[in-house]
């Protein structure tokens, strides 16, 4: 089964506007109760026996089921007989709204994601169509359910031999977007391991230091326009809440929020494409993206978005026919690349590499880099002495602050 997903900009009317608004309200409305019930559920079991609050204390009958999934879309039919509301919405998207708590809930328990939160007005900003009727899509229009068909701009043709399986609305601060998955009953082959390889180190210095000695300036996309983003909330503070005018200011900040991110996802997907180029293998550290977000440098590397980054490269390697794998990440820093003799811990402001064994010298990043094509190379068969063939040059001699 071979997926691909197709991002357009709607045309909505006045009235669809309305129904869009409307139903993400309705949806909110659904996960927050949903979540209550769980939350109570939950409350209620983990009071003690011997004891109770002061205040006050959930009693629930023993008999009561964990509220999950399929029982709380049980519970939606009968509420759509008490909520008039709801039955204007189409009932698989409904549905769809506690699937997305259940996965939330699947989250915090398998990646110790946080305890999922309510959503106030405002933060329900999609809902998804999980299937489609027959031909929904025709020239710069998608048909969807009880809604009929609602024109977008079709800035690229889209293949007749897939099937749409789903349609998502998604709400931005430029406008209405519709995301179309369309799926294939193929099974394309992963691409083998071929060609030039090359390892790849990220980092906050240089964002990407390639093996062959290449190292690229980091942008920052948000470090850069974050005195004009809090001119901006400052604006949206001294307003009155609920005013149109909070609302107009609101709204230029998140145009800012999504001008810096549609700029952020633009420069990655050029710098993958061009590290694609005449190359057959790429290797790059799999990182802990996590805690590098919590960490004292979390607001640059999140700037930096090593992990869009990763998976924008990944699809790019797979589209090109490119072999794409993450290796291990610890000790790349520690290690020679030319004897394998392990360094020691440098600091951060130790930008060169210099080994006390073989006198091997290079840049820090890319000897890192370096490490990370070996290790690469050992996991998928490739043995080769990449200083007997000549192409561990060293320490570069300049530095280019643009790989585009």
């Amino acid at each position: 089964m071979f997926t691909l997903t197709y991002e357009f900009k709607l045309k909505p009317t006045q009235s669809q506007i309305a129904l869009f608004e409307d139903w993400l309200e309705q949806c909110r409305r659904v996960y927050n109760y949903a979540l209550t019930e769980r939350k109570d559920w939950i409350k209620s079991r983990s009071c003690q026996i011997n004891a109770c609050s002061l205040r006050s204390e959930y009693i629930i009958p023993v008999e009561t089921p964990r509220p999950n999934y399929f029982n709380q879309c049980k519970g939606l039919t009968q509420a759509k007989k008490k909520y008039p509301k709801l039955g204007g919405v189409a009932a698989q998207v409904l549905r769809q709204a506690l699937k997305r708590l259940e996965n939330a809930f699947i989250a915090m328990w398998k990646r110790n994601n946080g305890f999922p939160r309510f959503k106030k007005p405002g933060r329900m900003r999609s809902f998804v169509f999980p299937q489609l009727g027959v031909d929904p899509i025709q020239k710069g229009k998608v048909k969807l359910p009880k809604l009929g068909w609602v024109k977008f701009y079709q800035s690229r043709q889209m293949p007749d031999s897939g099937r749409v399986k789903q349609a998502q609305i998604v709400k931005r601060a430029s406008g209405w977007y519709v995301m179309l998955i369309v799926q294939w009953d193929v099974s394309l082959p992963q691409p083998i391991p071929h060609g030039e390889a090359i390892g790849i180190d990220v980092g906050l210095t240089s964002f990407i230091a390639t093996s062959n000695g290449i190292l690229v300036k980091r942008p920052r996309f948000f470090v850069d326009a974050e005195r004009k983003l809090k001119l901006l909330q400052k604006r949206v503070s001294r307003k009155r809440i609920g005013s149109n005018n909070w609302k107009k200011a609101q709204k230029k900040v998140a145009s800012l929020h999504e001008y810096i991110a549609n700029c952020r996802k633009d420069w990655h997907r050029k710098m993958s494409h061009k590290i694609c180029d005449d190359t057959g293998m790429v290797f790059v550290e799999d990182l802990n993206l996590v805690g590098l977000s919590r960490g004292i440098l979390g607001k640059h590397c999140l700037d930096a978005g090593f992990g869009q980054f990763f998976n924008i490269l990944q699809q790019t390697c797979f589209k090109r026919g490119v072999y794409f794998q993450k290796v291990d990440s610890r000790k790349t820093s520690q290690i020679c690349p030319s004897c394998g003799v392990e360094t020691g811990k440098k600091e951060l402001s130790v930008r060169t590499h210099v080994c006390s064994n073989c006198g091997y010298i290079a840049d820090r990043d890319v000897a890192a880099a370096q490490v990370i094509l070996l290790r690469g190379l050992a996991a998928v068969g490739h043995t080769v002495k990449m200083l007997a063939e000549g192409k561990f040059t060293g320490i570069p001699m300049k530095q280019e602050s643009s790989y585009l």
